[in-house]
């Protein structure tokens, strides 16, 4: 028997992130003393504030470094709970939660939960590269629902119309975008809520981890909230990781229906059990503490956007829309391809695009593709304005350099 018949099927079949993938380029090109801008990396730059830390510190002097229950510590619940219904208007309990190891497993530990051969998971794409993968992995098919630049980037009520089928089993919805940062509007989730009701098979996951980074002074709003007749099939999903710079604490969490989320604290007390108990009394002290940080975060990730998407705008053959959240640039490249670099390399794709920005003048990024919309380059713009200048004026010589 061959090693890859030894393998689950569908890890078999399944693709690695694009996004580490990068992440590993830019590690081999550094270990050779290049000196890389990876503008790759779906993370803050900025640090982990001091009173999170020190509440991580107390913790473990406290001696808080046993098992915690499989769905999180009840202060922490308690802490998510209220959160939900102070921020999102969600009128849920403790009991009405889950804390997990990330946002990413409480989104496969739902899908792992509920999924069987022959289900379909609507995805709208551009999409977050683990969408798809874990819907395969848990046996299930991504029906994936192109929504192009002139849509917004964003599901349209007649798009989620004809894709749900008798087969489908849930419709992924994230806003503010990994990608693009689109961000859904009120009025925009409520027409999708009228496609939903009509289907009351059909679960949502909604995916809000992007929530405090929302611009321009627009309102956030998630769908259980918009129409709470949906809330008793909704999975709304967050966690601390964007908003406090806290992405390798691993902590998300989630509420929902009390049976699916009973079904997921089943599945991860067989999988991990609980969350790292330092990491919860980490986040409960980001939850319960000083919220200024967020606000301050925001401005500059804002400040940022508005320096990238002008230069990308500058750049001939590349054009950018304005994000609405989150901090990346969805910036288009099709100006680009067919056109040859300076070491002789012909652009055929939007990977040909980002392996070249590496490889010739040190600037990482991730193709559209990888995300399920080409010719397209991810930008992900949370590094400080200087560096952050000299990614972009690196960008614009690598193209003015092409020749036709």
């Amino acid at each position: 028997m061959s090693e890859a018949a030894m393998l689950n099927r569908h890890l078999a079949a399944a693709k690695p992130s694009a996004t580490y993938r990068m992440i590993d380029r830019v590690a081999a090109r550094r270990e050779t003393g290049a000196k890389i801008i990876s503008l790759s990396a779906g993370e803050p730059d900025f640090d982990t504030p001091a009173h999170i830390c020190d509440a991580a510190v107390s913790a473990i002097r406290a001696g808080h470094t046993r098992y915690t229950q499989v769905a999180g510590l009840r202060p922490l619940r308690e802490a998510v709970a209220a959160k939900f219904r102070n921020e999102n208007g969600l009128e849920v309990s403790w009991q009405d939660t889950i804390v997990c190891s990330g946002g990413k497993q409480v989104i496969f530990n739902a899908l792992a939960a509920t999924l069987n051969e022959g289900d379909e998971v609507i995805v709208p794409a551009p999409y977050w590269v683990s969408y798809p993968e874990i819907v395969a992995l848990c046996g299930a098919s991504p029906i994936i629902v192109s929504c192009g630049e002139d849509a917004g980037f964003k599901l349209t009520p007649a798009a989620l119309a004809a894709a749900i089928s008798p087969r489908t089993r849930w419709v992924i919805l994230n806003s503010p975008s990994n990608p693009t940062g689109a961000v859904y509007s009120r009025n925009e989730l409520s027409a999708l809520a009228e496609v939903l009701l009509a289907h009351p098979h059909v679960l949502v996951l909604s995916d809000d981890i992007y929530e405090h980074l929302i611009f321009d002074g627009a309102a956030f709003h998630t769908l259980a909230q918009v129409e709470p007749r949906l809330a008793l099939r909704t999975l709304t999903m967050n966690g601390v990781s964007k908003a406090y710079s806290m992405t390798g604490w691993r902590i998300g969490f989630g509420t929902g229906p009390r049976w699916l989320l009973e079904a997921m604290e089943k599945l991860q007390g067989q999988q991990t059990s609980g969350a790292c108990s330092i990491s919860q009394h980490a986040a409960l002290a980001a939850l319960t503490g000083p919220q200024n940080f967020i606000e301050t975060s925001r401005g500059i990730f804002e400040q940022r956007r508005n320096l990238a998407v002008r230069m990308l705008n500058e750049t001939p053959g590349m054009s950018c829309r304005i994000p609405g959240g989150a901090f990346y640039a969805f910036a288009a490249c099709a100006g680009l391809i067919g056109r040859t670099t300076p070491a002789g390399t012909l652009l055929e794709t939007d990977e040909d695009v980002a392996i070249a920005l590496l490889e010739e003048c040190n600037v990482a990024v991730v193709h559209g593709s990888a995300f399920g919309l080409g010719p397209y380059i991810r930008f992900a713009y949370a590094l400080d304005t200087d560096t952050l200048l000299n990614a972009c004026e690196s960008i614009r010589r690598f193209v003015d350099r092409l020749t036709a």
